[in-house]
C-alpha cells in the first residue's frame, strides 16, 4: 500500500481543490489529507471564511479522500511522522521546496517522496477567484438596478 499525504486549507472548496486531491490520490492506493487549522490558514494564506471544524468535515466527505485531519501549529513535520506517508503531494501554489522536505524527513527518518503536483487550468481554481468573481456578479447586479431605476443605458455606468 502506498500512502500519499496532501493538505492545505480547503476553504471555499472549488474545482482546483478537487483536481489537486484526485491528483495526488491517484499517486497511490490511500490518500491522507491534512487541513490547516484557522491559525495556521491566517499566517499562510489568509482568513478563512470557514471554520477549520467546518473544512475539515467537507475535506472527508470527498470521494478521493481516505482520511483527513487537522494540522499542528508549529512544527510541519510532526503530522507527517504521525501519518508515515510514501508520497507527499503539494500544490501548485505551496511555498515548500520537494527537495528540503525530503531533506528534512530524512534527517528524521523517514523516506518520503515529494511531489508538487500541476495548476488546473480553470477560471475559478483559487478561493480568491470565486470569492473576486462573486464580487463582481454583485457589483454588476447593482449597477443594473441602478440602470433599470434610473433610465440609465448600461453603457452610461
Amino acid at each position: 500500500m502506498v500512502r500519499v499525504m496532501t493538505s492545505g486549507v480547503f476553504d471555499i472548496l472549488h474545482p482546483g481543490h478537487l483536481f489537486y486531491l484526485e491528483e495526488a490520490r491517484a499517486l497511490g492506493d490511500e490518500l491522507y489529507v491534512v487541513v490547516a487549522t484557522d491559525n495556521t490558514a491566517r499566517a499562510r494564506k489568509h482568513e478563512p471564511i470557514n471554520p477549520e471544524d467546518l473544512r475539515l468535515r467537507m475535506v472527508q466527505a470527498l470521494k478521493p479522500v481516505d482520511n483527513a485531519m487537522l494540522g499542528y501549529e508549529g512544527d510541519m513535520y510532526k503530522v507527517v511522522l504521525e501519518i508515515k506517508p510514501d508520497i507527499i503531494a503539494i500544490g501548485h501554489d505551496q511555498q515548500h521546496e520537494p527537495d528540503k522536505i525530503e531533506t528534512d524527513l530524512a534527517k528524521l527518518g523517514l523516506d518520503v517522496k515529494v511531489v508538487r503536483l500541476e495548476r488546473i487550468d480553470h477560471d475559478l481554481n483559487g478561493t480568491r477567484k470565486i470569492i473576486r468573481k462573486v464580487i463582481d456578479w454583485h457589483v454588476f447586479q447593482k449597477r443594473m438596478e441602478e440602470v433599470e431605476k434610473g433610465g440609465k443605458r448600461g453603457d452610461d455606468i
